[in-house]
This record gives structure tokens, sequence and C-alpha cells, in this order.
């Protein structure tokens, strides 16, 4: 098992599928499974297009207003005002991901990545644990 801690710098997607490939490619496995699992509430995992970032800035943006900040519902503001649409995005997206391992590589797609998303504005250090299995 790896875990890798992932530096955001605030709401956003960040490209993780190097770091994965790499612990992949660590395991010296042909055909299996590799499993990700996020060790946070406010932030997420999820497959996205890698090709065009206005794919990604589109995702950003309905997500957002689909769960905005300040919403007189919330009574969970203690850490801000972005702190309870982080925890609804998160369970809106995955905590976890599972790919394919095939050949020695992640069986994504032609357009296919992995990103972290971070739903706070402020960031910071971000833990995922890889899991690979045959």
């Amino acid at each position: 098992m790896d875990k890798l801690t992932i530096k955001t710098r605030g709401q956003g997607l960040l490209a993780i599928t190097d770091q994965v490939n790499r612990c992949v490619a660590a395991q010296s496995l042909q055909e299996g499974l590799c499993t990700l699992f996020i060790q946070h509430t406010s932030a997420s995992l999820i497959v996205q297009e890698n090709y065009d970032p206005s794919a990604q800035h589109d995702l950003e943006q309905w997500l957002n207003r689909l769960v905005p900040e300040n919403d007189p519902l919330f009574t969970h503001t203690l850490e801000g005002a972005d702190d309870m649409p982080a925890h609804i995005k998160s369970v809106l997206t995955a905590s976890s991901l599972s790919i394919p391992v095939i050949g020695g590589k992640l069986a994504l797609g032609t357009w296919q990545g992995l990103y972290l998303w971070e739903h706070r504005h402020h960031g910071g250090h971000r833990q995922i644990l890889v899991h690979i299995a045959s």
C-alpha cells in the first residue's frame, strides 16, 4: 500500500494520474486492480477528461452552482462558508476509485485522467491511499 500526499492550493481539479502510474509501475503487476481512497471529507477523487481543460472548468462551475456557499440551510459553518458545500460536493462525487491494471498500466481510456478535486478555498495536504492487488 502506498500513500500519496498531494498539496492543494484551493478549489479545483489536480491531475494525479502520473503519481498513481508511478505507484502501479513500482508494483511490477501486469494485471490487477488499483484502488484509491482519499482520507478527507472535503475533497474527492474523479475520473475526468484530461484533454481539454474547459471540460474541467465547466464541471467545477456546474458543481459550484449546484452547491453554493452561504446557503441559509447550512448550520455547519464553523470552518467557513466553503466547509459545508465542500462536504456535500465530496458526497456527490467519490471518495474512492477502482481502476483496472492491464499490461502493467492503468487501463484508462484515451482522454481519461485521475483527479483529486479540492473543494475548499484554502487547500492543504491531502492523503490518498493507493492499493494495488492482483
